[in-house]
């Protein structure tokens, strides 16, 4: 086959490096790392009959689906393959994608990646001992058959549930996938490993310290989350928005501030990777698939090329429906220390201009 994409593009496109990024969504130099790092999983054996599609073009495909959306139909007519083989090689390439790089770019947070996280929250949102922030954002599929309502949200169409954890440079920390739509944010929260962790304090936190410049109380790191998420010890919401005081007003300011993190990493995923700013035509094991692919390669790019992308503000990827409870009243104490202390000489923060 010499008539397809892969064979009469691919050269060319390597030749001019600006037309290969907006092709690829990234360098040519970081293209040949990540084919570097699943080439091996990647490569098939040429049988008598037919020549095997080789890594490169296997890579080329599947980015290209990811950066577009476009469907298999159309990807089979621009690079000459057969629908199904399309299909394989996409949701085959995904899988490798994730199981190749999860663990160097989402690895499981010790105590030193999360001092490192609060650092950053420091430095850009002045939030102290914040170490994350959470939220849930549905993506748009196709209703599998024979579900019926699962997975149809609030927002009156079919989606699965992305929840993260961000960091303060835009990288997912922790993620769960593949929840219904229909479940709310704060029991999808609740019933992921990453949830139970938090409020069964399993994660490796760093123990509560003084907040800076201060000799008391000790406070906890802490999560930051919407109004969706119940309190606990080491996650924080705001105040509720009715009758807020001066010291709560300046609280919630901070806190979304810290907050809009993990909003920016979603929009900065979508802006990236177009298959997420439509419907998803996949098998939902598929999709899921998908969708991890597409959060290790933001980390993936994040690292290799920082620069923040624009942001969109049409993407499909819309929050979760609030129906969070309400914290316990030492969770409650916990927070109201959070806003004594950015009230605080120590803890005041002259915004500019």
């Amino acid at each position: 086959m010499t008539e397809g994409a892969f064979e009469l593009l691919y050269p060319e496109l390597r030749l001019y490096p600006e037309k290969f990024y907006n092709y690829f969504r990234m360098t040519i130099d970081t293209f040949d790392d990540l084919l570097e790092r699943v080439s091996p999983k990647l490569t098939r054996m040429d049988t008598s009959f037919r020549r095997c599609v080789s890594p490169t073009e296997r890579l080329m495909v599947t980015i290209r689906f990811l950066a577009t959306g476009d469907s298999f139909t159309s990807l089979h007519y621009n690079f000459r393959l057969g629908i199904s083989t399309i299909s394989s090689i996409v949701k085959e390439t995904c899988k490798v994608l994730w199981d190749e790089l999860h663990d160097e770019f989402i690895p499981t947070p010790n105590r030193q990646r999360w001092l490192q996280i609060e650092e950053k929250f420091r430095e850009v949102c002045q939030f102290p001992h914040c170490v994350g922030a959470v939220d849930g954002k549905h993506i748009r599929i196709i209703k599998p058959p024979g579900t019926g309502s699962e997975f149809f949200n609030y927002k009156k169409y079919f989606s699965i549930v992305l929840m993260a954890i961000a960091d303060a440079e835009y990288r997912f920390v922790a993620v769960d996938i593949g929840a219904y739509g229909r479940t709310n944010d704060s029991m999808i929260f609740k019933n992921s490993f990453m949830g139970r962790s938090v409020y069964n304090r399993r994660f490796d936190f760093p123990p509560p310290e003084p907040m800076p410049g201060t000799n008391g109380p000790q406070l906890p790191y802490v999560l930051v989350g919407d109004e969706a998420f119940q309190m606990a010890g080491n996650l924080i919401k705001p105040y509720a928005s009715r009758g807020l005081d001066g010291k709560k007003q300046n609280f919630n300011y901070r806190l979304t501030r810290a907050r809009r993190m993990v909003e920016c990493t979603f929009g900065i995923l979508v802006s990236k990777w177009r298959v997420f700013a439509k419907p998803i035509q996949l098998k939902i094991e598929t999709v899921d698939e998908v969708v991890k692919c597409g959060v290790v390669l933001h980390n993936f790019l994040r690292t290799k090329e920082p620069t923040i992308e624009r942001l969109t503000e049409d993407s499909e990827l819309t929050s979760i429906s609030t129906f969070g409870p309400r914290g316990s009243v030492a969770v409650s104490a916990m927070r109201d220390a959070f806003a004594d202390y950015f009230c605080s000489d120590a803890g005041r923060f002259q915004w500019p201009d």
